[in-house]
């Protein structure tokens, strides 16, 4: 399993983005690999198809794509506040570690910080 961070997602889906073709291959790359993203990634990369008009082709591209949320635990809020001040991350990174350690997976990111954090943290990195 796979969660992937808002960075990879939104290359991914923008043709236009300087780095597309990067997520384009690391997509691929995934074969089968089950595709998650928390409620708070999810929401980021439809921030902008929201903005355009395209948010329901963004979503039914996401939804052909098989990524699913995983959903945050009941004591998310003490888990994310203590990885935001134990962690260089924002919150929405916090989240994505958080929903990666909740489904024991490896996280696809751009971001090296991220990357960083997640490796620290016993998470495999893509």
């Amino acid at each position: 399993m796979i969660v992937l961070d808002a960075s990879v997602l939104i290359a991914f889906l923008d043709p236009s983005d300087a780095m597309h073709g990067e997520a384009v291959s690391s997509m691929l790359d995934l074969g089968t690999h089950r595709l998650l993203v928390s409620p708070i990634t999810h929401a980021e990369v439809l921030v902008g198809p929201a903005r355009s008009g395209t948010l329901a082709s963004t979503q039914a591209a996401l939804n052909a794509l098989g990524v699913m949320e995983v959903a945050l635990p009941a004591d998310a809020a003490p888990q994310l506040a203590g990885l935001r001040a134990t962690t260089v991350l924002k919150l929405p990174d916090c989240c994505v570690i958080l929903a990666a350690q909740q489904s024991a997976s490896t996280v696809l990111t751009f971001d090296r910080r991220l990357a960083a954090v997640a490796t620290t943290l016993g998470l495999g990195v893509r």
